[in-house]
């Protein structure tokens, strides 16, 4: 009969001692972590919880009932703090609840054995009530994970689909955004939000060029492909170009080129030209006609595939055959570094496509970032589109842009350039171009009067000429690489009175988005310009001011708190806590110093080169963005007589020590702003797809894009698809079936949105991630309606492939 009773006893003892030692080990890490918040002028919450969490532990070390108690009040102390601290938003209440949540259960299981001990009444059927109530709540909680929780959820009527006027049905995809104004709409309807459900793979084609880093240094497939008639125009990230057919994937021919360079192997899109059709003049008064081209009709290469490579060539292939353009350049091929003095890879590079005005190619370039002062310069160029010859040079380092190269010349060093795709209105044959900094990013001591001008600005040009038609700058003095990484989108405005005005919208890293008169680069919406702190650096030109775009609604850039940090569990959400107080931290546009300082949505994002989506007929923007901050230290030294910093490379945004930037006094240290558990600091969602109604100026639903399923802590797959929003890297496709489509997730899928509610209708399993543009088509052979996307793996993910999938309804 002893034995009997002592086996209970001695498994309570055991069992008690072991919970102890886990209330202990957090109860001591909460103390002391929690001190360093509160001394850094944190919240208390931590340190207190975390001194009565050591008493409970100590009474669980002794089997009192009164350890359970002490526990419950720490459990109902998180849930006032929580509410007070988080309010009623999903996921922050998540990670400060369920641990403690998922402790107290076990709490309440044991208290009936430890009051029994004592010789009280067991309340047995109270606690494992209690303990119920918080296990049903803990799985109706772990369901609710698996459902998105939108940041703006849709409120209103659905909006009705509008028929595609057959007269006005989308032929082509022809230009790298669609339409010359990067639209990104299509004007088809076979595919409806009614029946995408339906939707399956109809073929799939390898390209045979497999992307190999999954870190942003290295080859990344991010094209976004052409269609003209039944052919498909692919690039691959070693710029070599395939064409197959539109209605099977069946290749009709491949030109390798094989290019390489150190970093930032990709090829984001093409152009096309057919000199068999006539020329599109601008309508708009006093506009520049659009520059004849001869082409003898003998001759090969009327129908021509134009693109940039990475090791800095112009090169025009056969649309037909694959075969180089022999009378364009250099037997096809155009040397982009001549005039830019020393320009060796991997400083100089072009990897979004080039744009096609006319009969004029429009290049900008790509100058590597945070490498040293003296780099090439960010000259923009328009080619013909025949010949190859230059017919215009614009050059931001000079006060006559225009001038004419003298022999032994180069144009000026380190200037703002534009690396991002550009967009060009036919009617008034000007190029929209979207500008970087200069050199270097962070630094801007040496910037000249012209570098102030140009940097971070959307830059109007004469699509034949080249000559500056106005130019309005986004960022001043840029120091946080908010440079404008999107093609601008060419949209017709409503205004107040009902009318609707042409304009250039173009998103931004900082999460602002601006919307300019075409014809003269004025806000359509307000702009505030506000006051700005001041920092330390010797020498550098602050500003007293930064645009901020009000009038249109800001994604992803708010001021972030305490309160704002999380994670996946209440110690990284501590660890989270404790770095963001010990950084310096003023909003938006927090300026590097010596000190740690905190930059968010930061160089990354907001919004990046996948550029907007847009639906003409309800005048909506569809916008997905990333945020990921990022913490920057300028760390004095000299650099001077360094060989070699950065390659230009991502890596410095990922934590690899000290890069210097030559020729500046510093390096600098970034890393991405992230738990210990490698998870961002903030609260989720981490990436999302908003639409937005130019007509109202507000966001009409915002939802979460992305899981975690293919991605987690440390680079373990969770496999679990929770929609927390993942950073996104690709764009969308708007369609007149209402549907917005996008892929560029960190999880392996392509989804399709109801464009008019925000509701995820459709998604399909990749075999590996996506950060390429949808597009979508008609085959003219089959008169069927295709949904296209090129997979070779997502942004931090080491599955890679080389795959090209359609989808059509059955």
């Amino acid at each position: 009969m002893n034995q009997t009773t002592s086996r209970p006893g001695k498994g309570l003892g055991i069992w008690s001692v072991l919970f102890g030692l886990v209330l202990a080990a957090i109860g001591l890490f909460f103390a002391i972590g929690g001190g360093k918040l509160v001394s850094l002028g944190g919240s208390w919450y931590f340190v207190i919880a975390g001194v009565v969490m050591l008493l409970s532990a100590i009474q669980f070390f002794r089997r009192r009932a009164s350890a359970v108690v002490l526990f419950l009040a720490v459990f109902i102390g998180t849930l006032i703090w929580s509410l007070f601290d988080a309010g009623l938003d999903f996921w922050p209440l998540v990670s400060r609840l369920m641990v403690p949540t998922g402790l107290m259960i076990l709490a309440f299981l044991t208290w009936p054995a430890l009051r029994k001990r004592e010789g009280k009444a067991p309340l047995a059927k109270v606690s494992y009530a209690l303990a119920a109530v918080l296990a049903v709540g803990m799985v109706v909680t772990l369901v609710q994970m698996f459902q998105p929780h939108p940041t703006v959820a849709f409120s209103g009527e659905k909006l009705p689909l509008i028929p595609v006027d057959k007269a006005k049905a989308q032929q082509n995809w022809d230009h790298y955004g669609n339409t010359p104004g990067g639209s990104r709409f299509v004007a088809l309807d076979q595919i409806t939000r009614d029946n995408v459900k339906e939707l399956k793979v109809a073929w799939t084609y390898h390209t045979g060029d497999i992307p190999e880093s999954p870190t942003g240094n290295g080859a990344e497939d991010q094209q976004t492909p052409l269609q003209i008639g039944n052919m498909l125009y692919l690039c691959t990230p070693h710029n070599n170009v395939i064409a197959v057919e539109a209605d099977s994937g069946k290749e009709v021919w491949k030109r390798e080129i094989n290019a390489q360079a150190e970093v930032w192997n990709r090829c984001r899109g093409l152009a096309y030209f057919d000199a068999t059709k006539p020329l599109t003049q601008p309508t708009q008064p006093g506009s520049t006609p659009v520059a004849d081209v001869n082409v003898a009709a003998t001759s090969t290469c009327q129908r021509r595939i134009l693109m940039n490579t990475i090791d800095a060539r112009l090169i025009a292939i056969n649309a037909d055959n694959g075969e180089f353009c022999e009378g364009f350049g250099s037997h096809g091929v155009v040397d982009l570094k001549q005039g830019l003095g020393e320009a060796q890879d991997p400083k100089y590079q072009l990897t979004s496509a080039p744009t096609l005005a006319g009969t004029t190619v429009v290049i900008g370039g790509r100058v590597a970032d945070n490498v040293q002062t003296d780099m090439p310069g960010g000259v923009l160029r328009g080619f013909d589109v025949i010949t190859g010859e230059m017919r215009w040079a614009f050059d931001p380092g000079k006060v006559d842009a225009n001038a004419v190269l003298m022999p032994g010349e180069s144009y000026t060093r380190s200037t703002p350039n534009s690396w991002a795709p550009m967009s060009w209105d036919p009617a008034m044959n000007t190029v929209f171009i979207p500008m970087g900094s200069s050199s270097v990013d962070l630094w801007g001591a040496n910037r000249t009067p012209l570098d102030h001008k140009y940097g971070a600005s959307v830059l109007a040009l004469d699509a034949t000429t080249g000559k500056e038609k106005w130019v309005y700058q986004t960022v001043h003095n840029d120091l946080w690489d908010f440079d404008l990484p999107m093609q601008p989108s060419l949209v017709d405005f409503p205004m107040k009175d009902g009318s609707t005005k042409p304009a250039v919208a173009i998103g931004s890293k900082s999460g602002m988005i601006f919307v300019l008169d075409r014809m003269t680069g004025k806000p359509l919406t307000k702009v505030e310009e506000r006051p700005m702190p001041q920092g330390t650096i010797p020498n550098e030109h602050y500003t007293k001011t930064q645009p901020h775009s009000v009038g249109m609604p800001q994604i992803g850039n708010e001021t972030l708190t305490e309160s704002d940090m999380w994670g996946a569990t209440p110690f990284d959400q501590l660890a989270c806590r404790i770095a963001f107080k010990e950084m310096r931290y003023d909003g938006l546009f927090t300026v590097p110093g010596t000190d740690k300082s905190l930059s968010f949505p930061g160089s990354l994002g907001g919004m990046n080169w996948g550029s907007m989506s847009v639906d003409p007929n309800n005048h909506y923007l569809f916008v997905n963005d990333m945020r990921l901050g990022l913490w920057v230290q300028m760390i004095p030294a000299d650099t001077s007589a360094i060989s070699r910093g950065s390659n230009g490379g991502e890596a410095i945004n990922t934590g690899m020590g000290a890069v210097p930037l030559k020729g500046t006094p510093y390096a600098v240290n970034k890393n991405r702003f992230m738990s210990p558990l490698g998870i961002p600091c903030q609260k989720p969602p981490f990436g999302t797809l908003s639409a937005i109604d130019m007509k109202t100026q507000k966001i009409v639903w915002q939802v979460p894009v992305g899981t975690v399923q293919d991605t987690g802590p440390f680079g373990i797959k969770m496999r679990a698809p929770m929609p927390v929003g993942m950073p996104t890297l690709g764009g969308t496709l708007a369609t007149q079936g209402g549907l917005v489509f996008i892929a560029g997730t960190q999880d392996y899928y392509l989804r399709a949105f109801d464009a008019s509610t925000g509701e995820e209708v459709w998604k399909a399993r990749l075999p590996v991630g996506s950060q390429g543009g949808p597009i979508s088509y008609v085959s003219p052979k089959n008169g069927k309606q295709y949904i296209l996307i090129s997979a070779g793996g997502a942004r931090q993910s080491s599955d890679r492939g080389d795959y090209v999938i359609a989808y059509a309804l059955p």
